[in-house]
């Protein structure tokens, strides 16, 4: 496994968030993610770059450098950004042949899913699906 695999990050996630007691303490640590999100340039905060599914407004953008995918993002609800924030942890600056066949189960290894309300948990579904599409559209790049 590659040192810093999406694998290893979630793996990683799992046992930061495995350190907190209760779900008000794992939700600060939510929001100071949320705090430490790449930023997407104003440029990008379009409806073009908006994660369809999400109640809050998610903006993500994405761009090939190196071979390796890299995600910006930004949310105007500060629990959504520390979900995006978590997502972009474990699928930036990684191949998106990676991306495209990660798995998404250390979401519900932290119970982050069972913890959110039904339209967070659909953002949720939505911005991983994002994500995804991204990798997906920019594979095809580089494929031909």
């Amino acid at each position: 496994m590659e040192q810093n695999g999406i694998a290893a990050i979630q793996e990683e996630i799992v046992e930061e968030f495995s350190l907190f007691d209760d779900w008000m303490q794992r939700y600060e640590y939510m929001i100071e993610l949320g705090k430490s999100l790449p930023k997407i340039e104003e440029q990008y905060k379009t409806d073009d770059h908006l994660i369809k599914g999400c109640q809050s407004k998610v903006w993500v953008h994405a761009e090939l450098v190196d071979g390796r995918l890299v995600f910006t993002a930004d949310s105007d609800a500060i629990i959504t950004k520390g979900i995006i924030a978590i997502l972009i942890r474990a699928f930036s600056n990684q191949k998106p042949a990676d991306i495209i066949a990660a798995k998404t189960d250390f979401i519900d290894q932290i119970g982050l899913k069972e913890h959110l309300s039904p339209t967070r948990a659909n953002g949720l579904v939505s911005m991983i699906r994002q994500l995804k599409l991204y990798a997906v559209a920019f594979e095809a790049q580089l494929e031909s």
